[in-house]
């Protein structure tokens, strides 16, 4: 063993596993297709002030959880990007994308960074997918990148997903409820924890979001955000809910849903699962119209979005049994050689193989022909082509499907034309 391990909060993903990340990003890309979203990528790092501004002073992320490294030459502190929607947003302001085109549909599924304690699904380097819809934030929007997101789990053939989801109003509204929050939580401050009682001096919505049991009744009994909605919030509210009926989309009213980051205004979703215990949350957005401003853009910008992590969502499937039975495709075709003197011959039969589009491997490391058999089995080939002293000289080869143990005795070309598939390009 080696004396060098991985990162404490990292992982590392071999085929085996790797598997079951394709199946689901598979299933994100053909998504994203069906709804119009194209794919963006980011720089994995950004300047830390992004995120600062973007994200909130006030949250863990920015608090507590972000990398954050040297400064580069000019001086600037450099932090590897915790999430992704401030990211997207300065690329679309930089890029003028708006000036382009009224809307934009983004997707990605990208690595993230955060100094979070790992557990189970929450690594210090995570993966996520996601969308964001620039330039419109009308109900009509956000039913649409939700009926995105829910789409991918039933895609999935997961079950049991439950969907909360709330108003938070404007700037407006939030001010005067964070103000009613703080007194009425300030008579309380003895019996909060510490997380919370920092949180009532900095930011008071986020005490909503404790998973402390003790502070359950609390929570409970406190004012809602809804009741600081103005009228025309509500209305809108109530649009996003009629557009999700329509669609079938399931879900629940949570007044005392708020999301973690200082962006989200107006409709904020969140998705959990009873697969996951305490912290259940899979994924989640809303809107964040102010998000452009803030990285200085001039002016708001319409936009909403959401994301979902990927550790926790494969730690569902897998609990729910959608991984079952899956393992990477093996080769179509596995060369089998009796002599090492044919080697050569061999390397450039499954050569013209790959070439025609069909997936070949062939022995490497001189093992015997039993040895070679093994492994073609173990790999889950579908065939074995046989080459020896008689096939190399007269140009046939036993071709052996290894499911139904049939042979044939063909030419190359023969042997290409029956197993081709056709290349993707070229």
């Amino acid at each position: 063993m080696s004396q060098y391990q991985a990162v404490k909060g990292t992982k590392d993903v071999f085929p085996d596993e790797a598997v079951q990340w394709q199946l689901v990003e598979g299933v994100v890309r053909r998504l994203a297709g069906l709804y119009a979203f194209g794919e963006v990528r980011t720089p994995v790092f950004e300047y830390t002030e992004l995120f600062q501004r973007g994200i909130g002073a006030t949250t863990d992320i920015v608090g507590k959880e972000m990398f954050s490294f040297l400064p580069d030459p000019q001086g600037r502190s450099l932090t590897l990007r915790p999430e992704m929607t401030a990211g997207v947003m300065r690329a679309a302001l930089q890029r003028n994308l708006l000036s382009q085109a009224p809307l934009h549909k983004l997707f990605y599924i990208s690595d993230l960074f955060r100094k979070e304690r790992p557990q189970a699904g929450r690594q210090r380097q995570f993966t996520q997918f996601g969308a964001e819809l620039l330039g419109a934030s009308s109900p009509a929007a956000v039913a649409e990148v939700l009926s995105f997101m829910m789409g991918v789990f039933d895609a999935l053939g997961l079950t049991g997903l439950r969907l909360r989801i709330n108003t938070l109003g404007d700037l407006e509204d939030r001010a005067r409820y964070r103000d009613a929050l703080r007194a009425y939580f300030l008579p309380f401050a003895d019996e909060l924890d510490e997380s919370s009682k920092e949180r009532l001096e900095k930011n008071p919505l986020r005490i909503l979001d404790s998973k402390n049991p003790a502070l359950k009744e609390l929570i409970a009994a406190a004012p809602r955000l809804f009741d600081f909605v103005k009228a025309e919030g509500v209305a809108e509210f109530e649009e996003v809910l009629s557009l999700l009926r329509d669609r079938g989309v399931s879900y629940e009213v949570d007044h005392l849903l708020v999301r973690g980051l200082d962006y989200y205004c107006h409709t904020a979703f969140e998705v959990t699962s009873s697969e996951l215990g305490a912290q259940d949350a899979i994924g989640g957005g809303g809107r964040y119209d102010g998000l452009a401003r803030e990285l200085g853009g001039g002016k708001d910008m319409p936009a909403v979005g959401f994301a979902v992590g990927m550790e926790r969502l494969l730690i569902a499937m897998e609990k729910q049994g959608l991984l079952e039975g899956l393992k990477p495709v093996g080769p179509k075709v596995f060369v089998v050689v009796q002599q090492l003197e044919l080697s050569g011959h061999a390397m450039q039969v499954a050569f013209q193989l790959r070439r025609a589009g069909i997936s070949t491997e062939l022995d490497l490391a001189g093992r015997s022909m039993k040895a070679q058999m093994r492994e073609a089995n173990r790999l889950g080939a579908a065939y074995a082509l046989f080459i020896g002293q008689t096939e190399f000289e007269s140009g046939q080869y036993g071709l052996k499907n290894l499911v139904s143990s049939e042979q044939s005795t063909l030419t190359l070309d023969s042997i290409t034309e029956i197993l081709r598939e056709p290349l993707l390009c070229g």
